[in-house]
């Protein structure tokens, strides 16, 4: 095993780990870029939602659907930095997560109307915000999940 694959002992023999306080730090920067990141995705889905507003069914338009994503990321964007914990890493994964999950399917994929959401194909990438918006939902999601294994980490080690 080479040296820098070797733990380092501390005295007493044990494992050294990073500190609780950096653990800490990291999570709050994580928490921070990815508030940011998912404030990208508000601005790019509130700016742009009425130009959606004409593809509908009877119950909402899919500039409808913009709106709701816009609120509810700058929704979860503040909760993140008011409290990085395990259920607000879970919920940044799942808007992020679930919008970059569509913005690549409806881009490739027609799927149709889906009860009352509307079509929301789209086979292109050369719209306004919306490849900036799909890169920070990635990146989003990315961050969130290894914001929450450091969460969760964490929690696992002051439990013991």
């Amino acid at each position: 095993m080479s040296d820098h694959a070797t733990p380092t002992r501390s005295v007493g023999g044990s494992t050294a780990r990073p500190s609780q306080s950096s653990t800490t730090t990291v999570i709050r920067v994580l928490a921070v870029v990815t508030a940011v990141l998912l404030a990208v995705d508000a601005y790019v889905h509130l700016k742009y939602a009425s130009q959606y507003d004409t593809f509908k069914t009877s119950t909402m338009s899919e500039g409808d659907l913009f709106r709701i994503q816009g609120v509810v990321a700058i929704v979860v964007a503040i909760a993140l930095l008011i409290w990085p914990r395990v259920l607000t890493w879970v919920l940044a994964i799942l808007v992020a997560g679930s919008a970059v999950g569509a913005v690549v399917l409806y881009t490739y994929v027609n799927v149709g109307k889906l009860g009352p959401i509307p079509n929301l194909y789209e086979g292109t990438w050369d719209v306004p915000g919306k490849v900036p918006s799909a890169v920070a939902e990635g990146i989003a999601t990315l961050l969130a999940i290894v914001g929450l294994v450091l969460t969760l980490r964490a929690r696992r080690h002051r439990a013991h």
